[in-house]
């Protein structure tokens, strides 16, 4: 286990680095005392914060010299993780430094390091596999990377930078028609210009191809609406006071795959939610909501935000509704 001073450090090394984004300007321009004083008073205000919020005495063990530079703060954030090589927020913490200074090959060995210890997430592989890629010089997927953005589109079939990332591999590697495919899985979910912007990047797959132009987009959904009204239980009121859950108002096809027909992600609130679900929240274009006779519902409380399950999830019990609804659906979620 990692030791409190370390872990204090590393927490103050991050607050450098998210300030980094913005202040790294300062340090190219050359005012390095500047930098120095910010970074010294973000590690200082997290250790106030932990001895106002813990043990002031844990952080007494050892002295925890603050870095100059982020740089520096990188170097003593190695020799932690060379003391302490089993945590993943700081192998990932370390790369994310790695990258805000141009350290592509570092940062993509850190990353692999984190995924040693934490193999299925998600959102992990996908940066993985980006970093990687950008260590390469000529910034190409290769299979590794590829494969860990297959596993994390396995996991989390709605993750859109692993389908976004896959298409870019396939066209790395000449497959333009399968990139076009796996674009088109994303148009449904995105607005309008993002879904434009995207639709460019088809054509031109598709062109490659030797396919025609794809279909102009549909025309904002006015076939079959199902709204559903979600409220939670008493007992889950509380949880959701911190506002890190995430609620999903999930349609499936009765008895079928887990694939939805119609999906909406919302941050989880203790006030009831109502949402409409028609075409335009079906994941796959080629499943729409309007073209079934009855769909099964159900609400799902995600403390990840991962639309797979994962153990802590609450779900509400399926309900099977015909189409077209004639009225609201209401789902309780949580024990009465």
């Amino acid at each position: 286990m990692v030791s409190t001073p370390v872990f204090m450090a590393l927490a103050g090394l991050l607050a450098a680095v998210v300030g980094g984004v913005t202040l790294l300007p300062l340090l190219r321009a050359g005012k390095r005392g500047i930098w120095g004083t910010l970074v010294a008073a973000m590690v200082v205000a997290t250790l106030g914060l932990y001895q106002w919020r813990g043990t002031p005495a844990a952080l007494q063990v050892q002295s925890i010299p603050v870095p100059a530079s982020l740089a520096e703060g990188i170097e003593q954030l190695q020799e932690a993780m060379r003391r302490n090589p089993d945590r993943v927020d700081g192998w990932v913490l370390l790369a994310r430094s790695q990258q805000e200074l141009g350290r592509m090959a570092d940062a993509a060995t850190s990353y692999e390091h984190a995924l040693q210890l934490a193999p299925d997430e998600p959102g992990l592989l996908v940066e993985a596999a980006q970093a990687r890629a950008q260590a390469d010089p000529k910034l190409l997927f290769d299979d590794t990377g590829l494969q860990w953005l297959q596993h994390a589109r396995e996991l989390a079939p709605d993750n859109e930078r692993a389908i976004w990332l896959i298409g870019i591999v396939q066209r790395q590697r000449g497959q333009a028609e399968a990139a076009a495919h796996t674009w088109e899985t994303l148009l449904p979910r995105l607005k309008d210009g993002a879904a434009t912007a995207l639709r460019e990047q088809i054509d031109a797959a598709r062109a490659d191809a030797g396919l025609p132009p794809s279909a102009p987009a549909a025309p904002a959904a006015t076939g079959t609406t199902l709204t559903v009204r979600v409220t939670l239980a008493p007992a889950l009121q509380a949880r959701v006071a911190s506002g890190t859950d995430t609620l999903f108002v999930i349609a499936r096809i009765p008895g079928g795959p887990p694939m939805p027909v119609a999906v909406e992600r919302h941050p989880a609130q203790a006030e009831p939610l109502t949402v409409t679900l028609d075409d335009a929240d079906s994941p796959m274009p080629t499943q729409k909501l309007s073209a079934l006779p009855e769909v099964e519902v159900f609400a799902r409380l995600s403390a990840s935000g991962n639309a797979m399950r994962q153990d802590g999830d609450v779900e509400s019990t399926p309900v099977q509704v015909k189409l077209p609804a004639g009225k609201p659906l209401e789902i309780t979620l949580g024990p009465s």
